[in-house]
């Protein structure tokens, strides 16, 4: 790890110096969650910036790079510089940071890479311990290598989409936003974090190979689906909303809006019969198997409607937590961000941005008591630390510094 890092830093990870040569989501929130816990994250941008500036949401929707909200979330503790790496004196500069560098991780295709003369084996000549995290959508090699693609290829090549979003016999929808970026920024955290302490071993540092597909096709496809494949060539396509096994087990309709009604068990089922008062339909022995409810479930959710329409959402998910039963409201955005629990886990950091002004960013997502890590520094403006960094890291003069940025390389 490096000596004269950023003195603002400190953390589980302080002494660490990460590069950040990305764009987007992936690579940068990969970054940031090496930046939460304290190592030194220079995020180099090409002088028209990351691409994320130019993707919003901006306050009252007027678009200005140094306003975006995906921008600000995905780069706060960095530190920013601005390079252009296909001219050759971007590339001398560049290198440098990386001759300096513990790790670096990046998102970029890999023929870009090897056009730009930044692959691995190239780095690795100039910094044998070098880690470097290469986050895309279908991997370093295969056939799907070096097509373009985006969270949602990643996210429908898995076939998850088959299997979980739409409505049985309808066509497959959408998933959420980046699942596939987020699923692989963060297996690319932890296992690039395991290639940085297993130098010793390893002999040096090696490049992470992180698919966001595969990242993906673990997590939503893995287990009982691959599974259920390989055991005896079936799998299960989509179901709607609810779990077609077991009832209670869906999103159901509320005095205030709506919560997710699950009881599987019997014990779940009858903590729930408890909580509605016990209603004598709901003695029948029949429902207290699982599979008789899965049967019955449009007759179960419509003798349950009164009872949800007369009780909000939070009143239900209280009484049937306190009666076993694990149901939860369903909450808004709004209604998250001001929800008492994630308040009182300090998971919302004000936070003092010179172009946005005071807001409000999501804390770090793991909690390490001895080292609490999580925003401190706003994302950085365009170019903001390239004095700090060229010229207090790589010793370059002010006036040369004025000269690169005079020729667009800054």
């Amino acid at each position: 790890m490096n000596k004269d890092m950023n003195p603002a830093q400190s953390g589980a990870l302080a002494g660490l110096r990460v590069i950040d040569f990305g764009q987007g989501v992936s690579a940068p929130h990969c970054a940031r969650l090496f930046a939460d816990y304290g190592a030194d994250v220079i995020k180099v941008e090409p002088p028209e910036g990351d691409a994320a500036r130019r993707s919003g949401p901006y306050p009252g929707d007027i678009a200005d790079g140094e306003r975006s909200g995906l921008y600000f979330f995905h780069n706060t503790n960095k530190r920013g510089v601005t390079c252009k790496v296909e001219h050759p004196e971007g590339r001398r500069l560049f290198l440098d940071l990386v001759k300096q560098a513990d790790v670096l991780i990046e998102n970029n295709l890999p023929r870009q890479m090897r056009h730009w003369k930044l692959d691995y084996a190239t780095l690795a000549e100039l910094n044998p311990q070098l880690v470097m995290i290469s986050i895309t959508p279908f991997g370093q090699t295969g056939p799907y290598s070096e097509w373009n693609g985006y969270d949602l290829n990643a996210y429908h090549l898995t076939g998850a989409s088959a299997r979980y979003c739409g409505r049985p016999g309808e066509m497959p929808l959408e998933h959420g936003t980046f699942s596939a970026d987020y699923f692989g920024s963060v297996t690319a955290a932890a296992w690039g974090l395991a290639a940085v302490f297993g130098r010793d071993m390893a002999g040096g540092g090696q490049q992470v190979d992180v698919s966001c597909a595969e990242a993906i096709a673990a997590a939503f496809v893995g287990g009982q689906n691959i599974g259920g494949l390989a055991q005896d060539g079936r799998w299960d396509s989509r179901t709607g909303v609810g779990m077609p096994l077991g009832a209670p087990a869906t999103i159901l309709p509320c005095k205030d809006g709506h919560v997710w009604m699950l009881a599987l068990e019997v014990g779940q089922w009858r903590g729930l019969r408890k909580a509605m008062g016990d209603p004598e339909w709901a003695a029948l022995d029949m429902f207290d198997d699982m599979y008789s409810r899965a049967q019955n479930a449009d007759l179960i959710y419509e003798l349950m409607r009164d009872w949800l329409m007369s009780h909000g959402k939070m009143e239900i998910m209280e009484i049937c937590q306190a009666a076993g039963c694990p149901v939860t409201a369903v909450f808004t955005i709004d209604e998250a961000v001001h929800h008492p629990h994630l308040q009182a886990r300090d998971y919302f950091v004000d936070i003092e941005h010179p172009a946005l002004g005071r807001l409000s960013c999501l804390g770090a997502p793991f909690k390490l008591p001895a080292c609490p890590g999580g925003p401190r520094a706003p994302a950085p403006l365009l170019g903001q630390h390239n004095h700090d960094v060229y010229g207090g890291l790589l010793g370059l003069p002010a006036a040369e510094i004025e000269r690169l940025h005079a020729l667009g390389i800054l």
